[in-house]
């Protein structure tokens, strides 16, 4: 029997299954394709990313580093206030590459890492779980003492097991350029009902393109076109994927735990989701033992102590988002400069680097 079943090879998915192997416990994780495909999440980042990351991910992972963003409440031509820092705020990263990365520390560590299956049910029981995976030889059933649903927005195994679901779900469209763009500025377009528009530079990669929208909105690719017709490009590589915005009330069963996209632990004013769900997955790794399943509200305790706040927060900053225009480019001239704040911390809007900046 394994200690964890590991549904999912995402970031949460493998950073977890790593940090478990490091202390001890048996772990299988399964992917149902290959890892990092297909690609459905931006690579735009914060610096803390390579905290996560084994020794020399950032020499092969790092595409272009980001000073600074544009807001705009139109067009690329529209007025843009301008945000930046003296120093790094962010990071463009291959983000295939990053998955696979943390997926073979993950192998490193000891987890068993298998691509190629696909989890079909889920159950638990009072002595453990019971997961059937369709991989190249058939279904095969795997018994395991706790399951860890990694497996993004529209989880199996919170479906399986009658988790909550998330607040809310977002379909995002992503879509690139390959005219190398080297530019350290990022821009953000407040022009889209309930979230934004941006276009991210990834150096020698080329240039991103995408927006959000409600999940179950009809023009996503209506806005999207016109977006990119505004730009004057044409995207030559396309896609989309749900992002959840909003954790349940329970991301915890008899024997179960939800970690990352699966459990909505994302940026609610972003969509992002990378960072908290490995900050999320090394507080289980800590704190759950797959022998207790007491230990499971020590988890649900420890990942809301450190990101409750922040995702709070990054409600309210959300909500600027629908504000009348005129109230968006009084709050944007305000604040426009230099900034101190942390693009994962809503926090740091209080903090002394932020309030010295705005002395600046």
């Amino acid at each position: 029997m394994h200690d964890f079943v590991v549904v999912g090879a995402g970031p949460a998915g493998s950073r977890f299954a790593r940090r478990a192997a490091e202390a001890g416990h048996d772990v299988v994780a399964f992917e149902q394709g290959e890892v990092g495909e297909p690609l459905a999440c931006s690579g735009h980042v914060s610096t803390d990313i390579w905290d996560f990351t084994p020794e020399g991910a950032r020499e092969r992972l790092l595409q272009n580093e980001v000073y600074g963003a544009r807001f705009h409440t139109g067009g690329p031509d529209s007025d843009a206030y301008r945000f930046h820092k003296e120093s790094v705020i962010s990071n463009v990263i291959d983000r295939v590459g990053l998955d696979r990365t943390l997926a073979d520390a993950a192998r490193a560590a000891g987890a068993d890492v298998r691509e190629g299956h696909t989890v079909v049910g889920v159950s638990e029981d009072r002595d453990g779980v019971t997961v059937e995976v369709r991989g190249p030889d058939g279904v095969a059933t795997h018994r395991g003492r706790m399951v860890a649903g990694c497996d993004g927005p529209t989880s199996r195994v919170r479906r399986e097991l009658g988790l909550p679901e998330p607040g809310e779900l977002l379909h995002g469209v992503l879509g690139f350029t390959e005219e190398p763009d080297s530019e350290d500025f990022v821009d953000v377009h407040l022009t889209v009902p309930q979230f934004f528009a941006w276009r991210i530079p990834r150096g020698d990669a080329g240039a991103e393109y995408g927006l959000g929208v409600a999940a179950d909105s009809a023009d996503a690719r209506e806005r999207f076109e016109a977006f990119t017709e505004a730009y004057g490009v044409e995207t030559e590589r396309r896609c989309s994927g749900l992002i959840p915005v909003g954790p349940p009330s329970r991301v915890t069963g008899r024997r179960s735990l939800l970690i990352g996209d699966a459990a909505a632990q994302t940026k609610p004013f972003t969509g992002g989701g990378i960072r908290y769900g490995m900050t999320a997955a090394d507080h289980a790794a800590r704190v759950v033992d797959p022998t207790d399943p007491g230990t499971l509200g020590d988890y649900e305790r420890a990942w809301r102590a450190d990101l409750r706040q922040e995702i709070r927060l990054g409600h309210a900053v959300r909500a600027g988002y629908s504000l009348p225009e005129p109230l968006q480019r009084a709050g944007m001239a305000l604040f426009e400069g230099e900034i101190g704040v942390h693009m994962d911390r809503p926090t740091s809007l209080f903090s002394r680097e932020q309030l010295a900046a705005l002395l600046r």
